[in-house]
């Protein structure tokens, strides 16, 4: 009998900064028979995120060096000893960044999909994934966004920026402002996605920039990127305004400063609320989620907002263009063959 083979993404050795491909490897591996209690599933969909960037640096909870990497997937059952996973089964897991996992229902998040007809797989891993669970969370549980409200998210035309957008505007925001890192997601934001105003970060100072889209103020900031985008909104929230905080995307490739924003204190002066967002906390959500979104996939008033990369083989690319913001939406990389 051949044996099949699969393949897996390494990590090699510990960044440095930003990372390189000279980090990874790509790895042969026999496809494994389930065990009792298992099932096999061959991956169609893999997420890469920021929150990967962090993990490379080891330490607690970190990856571990010459195994395959942990990531969001999407998958096919092919072969089954779970009671709860049948051959066939489309199925959500974090054994992702290798072409075959093994997965048991219930552990570690994996999910069986519903199936919501009309609705494309690329929505399982964006708006109706961790990214969208994110945004969802940060808006109605973190911030309590209430409708007529203004909102601001940093890093918006990524994939938990795009997510927050669509989700305030169904929700009722009155403004929507996003910060982007090229004319053309400024574009983007404006023109395609509906945003209200928007502005290239490199343009000048943030805090101006935001002050300038938004001359009344703003009651919520959902914050991807920390440092002086989070400074700036600090200067720009009216009294009792909230922050959801969900990345740092400024300080993920060993840039740690600053470390706190030089005006901090307006926290307690203006009676601002700012919270942390793990997506984690939140699975209890996911239901609520899609009953909430899946009409409006149907419908067309929202997309998937998706960057999809073709071939296992472009997994590290595709992170290190989504590390660079080369993505518009949530980046994804379809598995062919």
């Amino acid at each position: 009998m051949t044996t099949q083979t699969g393949y897996a993404v390494h990590q090699i050795t510990r960044p440095t900064g930003f990372p390189t491909a000279a980090d990874f490897a790509h790895v042969r591996t026999p496809v494994p028979s389930p065990a009792p209690g298992t099932a096999l599933v061959h991956n169609l969909l893999l997420s890469v995120d920021p929150y990967h960037r962090g993990l490379m640096d080891g330490g607690e909870g970190g990856f571990e060096l010459h195994t395959p990497l942990e990531g969001r997937a999407v998958g096919r059952v092919v072969a089954s000893r779970d009671p709860g996973l049948a051959e066939g089964d489309l199925v959500f897991h974090r054994q992702g960044w290798r072409t075959h996992a093994l997965v048991t229902s219930g552990a570690d998040g994996t999910r069986t999909l519903r199936n919501h007809e009309g609705v494309p797989l690329e929505a399982y891993l964006s708006i109706l994934g961790g990214t969208g669970l994110t945004a969802y969370a940060a808006l109605t549980r973190t911030a309590a966004l209430r409708g007529g409200e203004d909102l601001f998210v940093s890093a918006a035309a990524g994939g938990v920026g795009t997510a927050t957008g669509h989700i305030a505007r169904l929700l009722g925001a009155r403004r929507i402002i996003g910060s982007a890192g090229s004319a053309a997601k400024v574009a983007h934001l404006t023109g395609e996605l509906g945003f209200d105003a928007a502005f290239d970060y490199h343009d000048g100072p943030v805090g101006e920039q935001l002050a300038q889209a938004a001359p009344g103020g703003i009651d919520v900031y959902v914050d991807n990127v920390g440092g002086d985008h989070l400074e700036g909104a600090i200067d720009v929230l009216r009294e009792f305004g909230r922050i959801a905080w969900v990345g740092a995307i400024s300080m993920y490739n060993g840039d740690r400063s600053p470390a706190a924003p030089r005006n901090l204190f307006e926290v307690v002066h203006k009676s601002l609320r700012l919270e942390g967002v793990l997506v984690r906390h939140h699975t209890n959500l996911q239901d609520e989620l899609e009953e909430f979104l899946v009409p409006h996939l149907r419908g067309g008033r929202i997309g998937t907002d998706t960057t999809v990369v073709q071939g296992f083989e472009h997994t590290v690319d595709a992170f290190l263009g989504m590390l660079r913001g080369d993505n518009l939406g949530k980046m994804l990389v379809r598995l062919v063959g």
